[in-house]
């Protein structure tokens, strides 16, 4: 097999010194072939490329992997009840969870009549954390009077 059998067998993108191939599944002995090669080779540079789940806002970027939440590329430290509260509001963006909604699947448990107010204040320390250092963010957790938080965003409404 020459080199042009390659491009009729694979899609292969070449750039510079870089190849970029992709294989189907069908194709695991191929790619077990190629690894093996390059294992003979450690003089080249291997890079990795991360499959990391990312939630991305305007002005707010969410590593749920890492538990890590970014605030303008500047790290928001969060407690534990922070952060499910924020990325619990995030998936459900522009939706209105109910204080019973959120106290179940943050705290996993039944509420009792006190979660109002266990759930606020967590809620305004998270709010304090996301828009102490820039107060006009493009984002914003919306209180709905005697329902719930909603997370939306500013360019969205």
């Amino acid at each position: 097999m020459d080199g042009d059998d390659w491009i009729d067998i694979w899609e292969v993108i070449v750039i510079g010194q870089v190849i970029i191939i992709e294989l189907q599944e069908q194709d695991s002995t191929a790619f077990q072939d190629i690894i093996s090669t390059l294992r003979n080779h450690p003089e080249l540079k291997k890079w990795q490329v991360d499959d990391e789940p990312v939630l991305s806002f305007p002005g707010l970027t969410i590593y749920s992997s890492r538990r890590k939440v970014f605030r303008d590329q500047q790290e928001i430290h969060l407690t534990n009840k922070e952060y499910e509260i924020l990325l619990l509001l995030v998936i459900h963006k522009g939706w209105v969870l109910t204080y019973n909604q959120i106290y179940e699947k943050v705290w996993k448990d039944c509420p009792t009549g006190n979660e109002r107010n266990t759930i606020g204040f967590h809620i305004c320390n998270l709010r304090e954390k996301l828009y102490q250092a820039t107060p006009n963010a493009p984002f914003t957790i919306r209180s709905v009077r005697e329902v719930g938080y909603c997370f939306e965003i500013q360019a969205e409404k």
